[in-house]
């Protein structure tokens, strides 16, 4: 039986009424998103989102519709709701190759405990998204599945590393999508297609069984199409993991009200944004000066529904952000480290991948991160990287306090989605494209990105929302605030190429 109902823009809610109300089954909604995994994913726009589909989905929601069917209610927060996840992130039983074709074989005995928490809430997992080798590019070039397609234009790139996320939640190949983020690994390709994206305070999720970039910074998060759906997977995601002593962070949330409650109360009325115009791009340069545009507009409509717009400078933005970079200091140990822990994915490191080649050739931060060295106390400027980062956050955290912000908000990326043409041909590399979203990851505070509108050209554009650290429930209200205002999710229209906006 199919779905008598249009499954496009579905939330969390509306999915689990049809439950409720007997207008649906959880096999009949995997089984929607399975058909339009196979109709525009493999077929005809080819996305190439999803790198391996579960052959137990189907099982797991006819489990589902059994508990329901005995005992009248929801199995969990989460019941029913089909996920795709980043294959950075273990899943038992389903292949998991790190964007990597030397583990492409390799398939886990048990789940990443962030997958794990997902089961016990009662999601389904869909499958497995594309993402670049070992999660090393801002584009979603890998050794495995090639190029992933933007759903808005399939020229071009939907961005990395959580690139096969971004695609697919998008196109609603799934009804929420996780991702993992680093330097922006969520927020950038959310940026490009249209998404929230939210990345938590590092700690408030476990990393147990995702690979790693740069330990301090690397988490795990939810990529969806409203605030609401966000919220409600980090409800399920955030708490403490004896198996990743980082998560003793949760300490920090013990009097916070849940992410779904602040996003349900959420406004930018009365709300003091501190706008970063160090962040923004140059407005002689055709390319930045379109994604500028796009956020005037949506700051002057913040403005217009009672936030305070306050102009904010960070001194020396720029070179904190430079300096405190660790992918070539600490990268190549973090990596080896969990690679030599886990035999069984097939390889002993990363540095047998780059001796041998098997890696995509575009991948410019992976040859970077390999030529590091392997203990990053070696490196004679590592002590002074680590204090600097110190000090980038105080002078943001002053920025704060002396202004009064609930938060600061600038573009996740100074340009649009790049074309496949501009990748691959070297025109822009991991080093050299212009994101923002590294501010908010090595300051080590939370962020999220919501659609803030499109250029001329119809490219999606998005804002960076940023708080201090376990500021998550403000990040929340102030994001679903904006979400409200700008109202610029758009579904794309893949059938009609030349004009990839719902009207």
């Amino acid at each position: 039986m199919s779905l008598s109902w249009n499954i496009e823009e579905a939330t969390i809610a509306t999915v689990q009424s049809a439950y409720r109300e007997g207008k649906s089954t959880v096999r009949e909604v995997v089984q929607a998103y399975l058909d339009r995994i196979a109709a525009l994913d493999v077929d005809g726009p080819a996305l190439n989102s999803v790198v391996t589909v579960s052959a137990t989905a189907l099982d797991e929601a006819d489990a589902l519709d059994l508990e329901y069917a005995a005992r009248g209610e929801l199995s969990g927060p989460l019941h029913g709701v089909p996920v795709l996840v980043k294959d950075q992130v273990a899943t038992a039983g389903l292949r998991t190759t790190y964007g990597n074709r030397a583990t492409a074989g390799h398939v886990p005995e048990r789940d990443a405990t962030a997958v794990a928490r997902l089961r016990e809430a009662g999601a389904v997992i869909l499958g497995k998204t594309t993402m670049p080798d070992f999660a090393t590019s801002w584009f979603s070039t890998s050794s495995v599945s090639g190029l992933t397609k933007n759903p808005y234009d399939l020229s071009r790139d939907p961005g990395g590393s959580s690139s096969g996320t971004a695609a697919a939640i998008a196109a609603n190949l799934a009804l929420v999508g996780i991702g993992e983020d680093t330097g922006g690994s969520i927020r950038l390709p959310a940026s490009f297609c249209n998404l929230v994206g939210v990345r938590v305070t590092p700690g408030l999720i476990s990393r147990d069984g995702m690979s790693p970039l740069v330990v301090p910074q690397d988490t795990a998060g939810p990529m969806t199409r409203t605030v609401e759906d966000a919220a409600k997977v980090l409800d399920v995601l955030v708490g403490f993991d004896p198996a990743d002593a980082y998560t003793v962070a949760v300490r920090q949330r013990r009097r916070s009200a849940s992410f779904t409650e602040a996003a349900a109360g959420g406004s930018v009325q009365g709300r003091r944004l501190g706008v970063l115009r160090g962040a923004f791009g140059d407005p002689t340069d055709p390319e930045a000066a379109a994604v500028v545009r796009v956020v005037e507009d949506a700051l002057a409509r913040l403005a217009g529904a009672g936030a305070e717009l306050v102009d904010v400078e960070i001194p020396g933005l720029m070179d904190y952000v430079g300096f405190t970079s660790l992918y070539f200091t600490r990268s190549r140990q973090d990596m080896n480290a969990f690679f030599a822990a886990h035999p069984e994915t097939g390889i002993g490191g990363v540095d047998e991948v780059r001796a041998s080649g098997t890696y995509d050739p575009h991948l410019d931060l992976f040859e970077g991160i390999t030529d590091g060295p392997e203990d990053p106390r070696t490196d004679p400027e590592y002590l002074d990287r680590v204090l600097t980062r110190e000090d980038f956050v105080r002078a943001a955290q002053a920025q704060f306090v002396e202004l009064g912000l609930d938060a600061m908000v600038f573009p996740d990326v100074q340009l649009a989605a790049p074309t496949h043409e501009d990748v691959l041909g070297g025109r822009w590399t991991c080093l050299t494209y212009p994101t923002n979203t590294v501010i908010a990851s090595q300051l080590h505070f939370p962020a999220a990105t919501v659609p803030a509108g499109f250029t001329e050209d119809r490219l999606p554009v998005g804002l960076e929302i940023m708080t201090s650290s376990f500021e998550e429930t403000d990040l929340l209200a102030v994001a679903r605030g904006v979400e409200a205002t700008l109202d610029a999710r758009r579904t794309p229209r893949l059938e009609a190429v030349v004009d990839p906006l719902t009207s």
